[in-house]
């Protein structure tokens, strides 16, 4: 479905991804996990085209200079240099980190807005598909999105990249400052997902929410991939847990 090869990106000098290499196959629930700083979010961002849009407007803006190299084949085709919005057309869809909600509009309003280009009849089934897998948000819909719990919020977050009706869904570290208990319950909603045939590429640094989730992982460090395998032998890798995710 998803295959990326040899990705590199530069800010100036600086190398953020180093020739990485990266596939998502149909189904397929895939973990990208790393400390601070080790090129997970920039990873995300090239994927789904944001970081196209951040190098154009660093360069009119006669800011920091980025440059993007490698290939990313999504279906058969090569997206590379392509727009966010075109590759959220083709059913690429961001959620990204720090649960950027719209605060001052209700839960509702938030989830319409992530619905904005489908159809009525598919935006009204895709609302009832997501009320489903959060009943609170159902609950909670004329709320405003600022009075929300930080779960309340990351499941709106969710909730609202479901409405592009996503072919791969892109997480970008989901849990990151929510309690124990809500990453436990966000992990289930995760496979509920999985199980419902969602394709879904996500970064994170919590390891015990990717024991719970993911299917396959790899494992990025300043910018390379150290590890690649199935999750249950990440789990048994103690070295590579101790050396990259300071556990």
């Amino acid at each position: 479905m998803l295959e990326a090869k040899g990705l590199m990106v530069f800010y100036e000098n600086m190398l953020a991804l180093n020739n990485v290499h990266i596939r998502c196959k149909e189904k397929e629930i895939v973990g990208v996990f790393g400390a601070n700083s080790a090129g997970k979010s920039t990873l995300m961002y090239t994927i789904s085209g944001i970081m196209e849009d951040i190098r154009k407007k660093e360069l009119m803006a006669g800011g920091e200079r980025i440059t993007v190299l490698g290939n990313i084949t999504y279906m058969g085709e090569n997206i590379m240099g392509l727009k966010p919005s075109r590759r959220a057309r083709k059913g690429i869809v961001l959620c990204p980190e720090r649960r950027r909600i719209f605060s001052e509009s209700s839960v509702l309003e938030n989830l319409r807005i992530g619905g904005y280009l489908a159809a009525p009849s598919q935006a009204k089934e895709t609302l009832d598909y997501v009320f489903r897998l959060f009943p609170a948000l159902e609950r909670l819909k004329k709320r405003i999105g600022g009075f929300l719990s930080g779960g309340e919020q990351q499941a709106l977050t969710v909730g609202r990249t479901l409405m592009g009706n996503p072919d791969l869904l892109l997480l970008d570290e989901p849990v990151e400052g929510l309690a124990p208990i809500v990453v436990k319950d966000l992990g289930k909603q995760i496979l509920k997902l999985g199980k419902m045939g969602e394709t879904m590429l996500f970064s994170e640094q919590n390891i015990k929410f990717a024991m719970m989730t993911a299917e396959r992982a790899y494992v990025i460090d300043k910018g390379r991939i150290r590890y690649q395998g199935r999750i249950e032998e990440l789990s048994a890798n103690e070295e590579v847990k101790k050396r990259y995710l300071m556990i």
